[in-house]
């Protein structure tokens, strides 16, 4: 019922912007006339005039007359052209079809642009035709031909006109996004409203066949403020119309119903008598959605009366249709009945009227072919008749110049005769005199050749002599600068190698001379401590309270020994710095000392900084002995060292991108043993992982236990042993 009603109303519009283009190119084409009026037969000036008044069948019966009479091309194309305008707008296509070719035909204005124009309005008719028709493919081509014409000659108005029609055209062939570029288009024309107008109202309808009404309302409003501004209320009932429709789609009852009234008052005001029908249809549809059938029946009633006053068939099968469906509603089915015996006698009415009319549109394409073949006839009558006395004067003329033409003949023989004989005894003369030049020119030629040939060859010989001299001394320079280079990076691996070791040895005799010094003290003070405490103990009673005073400053000295040991033993960069910072300026003495790129990522800095010392020391120590063993044998460019703290546990990961080696073949030193040894000491384990040419990968895991108290040493509590001690 909604789509029905929404379709009518659309149609509707594109009636009334059909035949508002055919206006709009009506008064062009009288511009036109006007603008060339100092060559234009007045005729042609009346009949457009008479047209544009409203007199058209005055009109057309004087275009007939002007096609039967003795007229030049343009006057025949000026009036096909209005013939075409005339069928069109009584929709025999046919006939308008056949008078726009004609004017096409007979368009052959010496003026460029007025034969532009002119093609450009016939392109516009024909592709309005073939949309009537159905043929919407050979529409969309006539609206691209005018297109072209009015851009070749800057035609503006013609130009949106066709832009419009081609958006219809994509409209109807459901290309919707061409149909909203092109509208968007005509939009930018600010000399017709009209066309603004009508694009706002094309571009809403299309928003809503794609159910976006938000966009579709916009351009409605939009319309619907130009209308009035331009006082165009015919086109502002359709926005209205259009935009209830919107809300009624959306089942906003009450905003549609607010349209829809608003459309009829101007309606009714402006004695738009089928907009206010449709009008008062879609009000009624909006009462039944709502369930106000009494409200609904009353306002069909009205649309009834005026369908049938100014015989509205269509909207009368509707409406009794809508009735109908009012009355089953209420149960009221004799007036449904009623309702559905009416519909169908005028549905069957509807037919046979659209029968007569077939039969008379017919009998008009029957008669205007007829006119036509008489006025084909009579012209071809008197061309023949024009031709047949043209051919008897030109046949007396003939006779006279073909006397005078064999006179002249006759003379000009005999000066052709000796003109030839001259020109033959200078030609000879010349030829031979050309021989002798050309001869000339040809030995001139030869000796040129062969000066060249010799003096490039004079020049070549020398030349390839010193190439090939150049190229064998930069053969042997290159020779020998490669092996310089390779010289040079031997002498300096060598050197840095020899740093390496250098450095390696002194670390390996410091720390030998730190063990020498250890086992000394630990040998000559703790050593010597523990024994004599040992001999006490032994010796010890009861009675000998001093003794014991004694024993207890001798274990107090005996752990300030341990500990001043202890303190000794850490570097002092670990007591002054943290960690991780001691660790990194190694490696980056190292790296600058070895050109070696090191890389070190620990994670997390402040845990790591935070272990106990001896686990610090005996990594650094780690680290110091895997770096001397890549400087040495790996041949490595880059070294890795990941330190990662994660739940009580620390990961040191050492790679190199070194030459590698196989673990199977591969027998320990003393270096590797060291290491192992520690990594024993500290309760840990060793992986690793290396191959030929792929490099060597170190994984080391070392459990870190919770730091324990300051005072205690080996689990032996000082304090407590003391108090045994004394109160024994």
């Amino acid at each position: 019922m909604i789509i029905w009603s929404r379709r009518f109303y659309v149609l509707i519009f594109i009636f009334l912007s059909f035949s508002l283009q055919a206006q709009i190119e009506n008064k062009k084409r009288t511009f036109v006339v006007k603008k060339t009026s100092i060559k234009q037969d007045p005729k042609i000036l009346a009949l457009y005039e008479l047209y544009n008044k409203g007199d058209e069948k005055k009109a057309y019966k004087k275009a007939h007359f002007l096609l039967k009479s003795k007229a030049d091309n343009r006057v025949i194309a000026s009036t096909n052209l209005l013939l075409a305008y005339y069928f069109n707008k009584r929709a025999v296509i046919d006939s308008s079809i056949y008078y726009t070719n004609q004017a096409l035909k007979y368009n052959t204005v010496v003026n460029d642009s007025l034969k532009s124009r002119l093609f450009s309005l016939g392109y516009n008719l024909l592709a309005i035709n073939y949309k009537k028709r159905g043929l919407l493919n050979e529409s969309k081509k006539w609206h691209l031909k005018g297109i072209e014409a009015s851009q070749k000659y800057n035609e503006k108005n013609l130009f949106y006109t066709h832009t419009h029609g081609l958006a219809q055209t994509y409209t109807e062939l459901g290309d919707y996004q061409n149909a909203l570029r092109l509208f968007k288009q005509c939009l930018e024309y600010n000399d017709d409203p009209e066309i603004i107008v009508g694009s706002y109202i094309n571009i809403g309808d299309i928003y809503s066949r794609l159910k976006d009404y938000d966009n579709a309302n916009i351009f409605f409003k939009k319309g619907k403020t130009l209308c009035e501004k331009t006082n165009n209320y015919q086109a502002k009932v359709i926005i209205l119309l259009g935009l209830g429709e919107n809300y009624q789609l959306q089942n906003k009852y009450q905003e549609a119903l607010k349209m829809f009234q608003e459309a009829l008052v101007i309606a009714d005001k402006n004695e738009l008598n089928q907009l206010s029908v449709v009008s008062r249809s879609n009000i009624g549809d909006c009462y039944i959605s709502l369930k106000k059938y009494n409200e609904a029946r009353l306002i069909f009633s009205e649309a009834l009366q005026k369908s049938v006053h100014f015989g509205l068939l269509q909207n009368q099968t509707y409406i009794y249709d809508e009735l109908r469906k009012i009355a089953i509603q209420q149960d009221d089915f004799k007036s449904a009945y009623s309702f559905f015996e009416k519909s169908t006698r005028l549905k069957d009415s509807i037919s046979k009227l659209e029968r007569i009319k077939e039969i008379n549109e017919l009998e008009v394409k029957y008669k205007t072919a007829q006119k036509q073949k008489e006025i084909e006839s009579l012209t071809f009558e008197n061309e023949a008749k024009k031709l047949t006395l043209a051919n008897q004067e030109e046949a007396i003329k003939n006779m006279l110049l073909q006397e005078e033409i064999s006179k002249k003949n006759n003379e000009n023989t005999i000066l052709a005769y000796q003109n030839y004989s001259n020109k033959k005894r200078n030609e000879i003369s010349l030829l031979k005199k050309d021989q002798q030049l050309k001869a000339l020119e040809i030995n001139q030629e030869k000796k040129i050749r062969l000066f060249t040939i010799i003096a490039f060859l004079i020049l070549l010989i020398p030349i390839m002599g010193l190439l090939f001299q150049y190229y064998k001394r930069f053969k042997v320079q290159h020779l020998l600068n490669i092996k310089q280079a390779e010289i040079s990076s031997q002498k300096i691996n060598g050197i840095l190698k020899e740093q390496e070791l250098e450095l390696i040895k002194a670390s390996i005799s410091g720390q030998d001379m730190e063990r020498q010094r250890i086992s000394q003290e630990l040998h000559d003070s703790i050593g010597g401590n523990l024994a004599a405490i040992k001999l006490q103990v032994n010796h010890l009673n009861s009675s000998n309270f001093s003794n014991i005073q004694k024993i207890s400053q001798q274990l107090d000295e005996t752990y300030q020994q341990v500990r001043n040991l202890s303190h000794t033993l850490l570097p002092k960069k670990f007591s002054q710095n943290k960690f991780l910072e001691v660790l990194e300026s190694y490696l980056k003495n190292i790296s600058s000392a070895s050109k070696i790129k090191i890389t070190h990522i620990p994670y997390p800095r402040k845990e790591i900084n935070e272990l106990d010392e001896n686990i610090q020391i005996e990594i650094f120590k780690m680290i110091q002995e895997l770096l001397t063993n890549t400087i040495k044998h790996a041949k490595a460019s880059e070294v890795e060292i990941q330190l990662n703290y994660i739940e009580n546990s620390l990961n040191l990961l050492f790679e190199d991108n070194g030459i590698g080696f196989e673990t199977e073949n591969y027998t320990k030193g003393i270096g590797f043993i060291n290491l192992e040894n520690r990594i024993s000491k500290l309760n840990g384990s060793f992986e690793m992982d290396s191959k030929l040419k792929r490099g060597s990968i170190f994984n080391i895991e070392i459990p870190v236990s919770q730091p324990k108290s300051k005072t205690k040493i080996k689990g032996i509590d000082l304090k407590n042993q003391l108090d045994e001690l004394k109160s024994n």
